[in-house]
């Protein structure tokens, strides 16, 4: 009787499981879930919203939104980043997410490095300063001099403590030399009614909810966050026009768990940049305040690691807390 020779447990395990080249091709082979972990209807899940369905078409499948709201986005992550790497868990991750969260929350249940695979930056949302139509100032320029000349006597309004709308107040205020007290609100829209009476005197407010006010004579713009003009607002100078190197905008961008096959990255990276390049996807975005970027994984995770130190410099000079 002939003895069949006994596999190894690796050359067992080796023949149980397709290689990952073999996976690879044959993904995606069913619907694909992407982590929204913020609410519906918000910035962040009509940005998944649009770019999902081409990414789709691109990719052969559909992406399901699956929004996993609370704890400033940590609870949608925490989720992703558990999720099995197989390319069939995405996350839309943002500034909030994985630049400021670390900094603010030292009790984040993941890791925003270790336990993730970048993937893309896909988008960024750029802020507007914007002011009463009754400020003395017209132009960044003339409202850092209003400050310099009245300390502590001007105030800023936030959507509330540790928010990026916060911090890029308090990334100007440290970059112009001025001192401003910070009046947190729940959102910015509750802000807009006491900035328009002169209540407030300056808001750094996303496009999409500023603009309109703006261009109903309501409110004054006075500068877009971007280092350079925004297409989205051309008529519309860079605060770094007056303060070199001043940048603050919202990212977006795309995750999967830790592990995940490069081959699936490539694929998944691939798919959001030729969607990002179609005319309807973009044309959408814009309508959302946010420009389409297309970046390689090692890009993406060179930019975030980059906006993760700038904000966490802020948050600890300036005493920022999320409470």
């Amino acid at each position: 009787m002939k003895r069949r020779p006994l596999l190894t447990a690796g050359a067992a395990l080796l023949l149980a499981r397709p290689t990952l080249e073999a996976f690879a091709q044959g993904y995606p082979a069913r619907p694909i879930r992407l982590v929204v972990p913020f609410p519906a209807a918000g910035a962040t899940d009509l940005f998944a919203r649009t770019l999902s369905q081409k990414m789709g078409e691109k990719l052969g499948t559909t992406l399901v939104i699956d929004n996993k709201p609370g704890a400033g986005g940590s609870i949608g992550s925490d989720l992703a980043a558990k999720a099995a790497p197989d390319g069939y868990t995405l996350l839309l991750a943002t500034t909030s997410t994985h630049s400021i969260g670390p900094a603010i929350n030292a009790k984040l249940p993941y890791d925003t490095v270790r336990d993730f695979t970048p993937i893309g930056h896909v988008g960024d949302a750029p802020s507007i300063m914007l002011v009463p139509n009754d400020s003395p100032a017209k132009s960044v320029k003339d409202w850092i001099a209003y400050a310099k000349a009245n300390p502590g006597k001007l105030n800023y309004a936030s959507s509330g403590n540790g928010t990026i709308v916060q911090l890029t107040a308090e990334l100007f205020k440290s970059q112009a030399g001025v001192f401003v007290t910070h009046i947190p609100y729940k959102g910015t829209a509750l802000a807009i009614p006491d900035l328009i009476s002169g209540k407030v005197d300056v808001l750094f407010d996303s496009l999409p909810t500023g603009m309109p006010h703006v261009r109903e004579g309501r409110l004054r713009a006075l500068g877009v966050t971007s280092l350079k003009r925004s297409p989205l607002v051309p008529d519309l100078p860079a605060i770094a026009d007056t303060l070199p190197g001043f940048d603050s905008n919202t990212w977006f961008g795309l995750y999967g768990p830790k592990g995940l096959p490069a081959d699936v990255v490539s694929r998944v990276n691939t798919a959001a940049n030729e969607a990002l390049a179609d005319p309807e996807v973009r044309d959408k975005l814009s309508r959302l305040g946010i420009s389409p970027t297309s970046s390689t994984p090692e890009q993406f995770a060179s930019m975030v690691a980059a906006d993760a130190a700038k904000w966490k410099k802020i948050i600890v000079d300036r005493k920022i807390t999320g409470d």
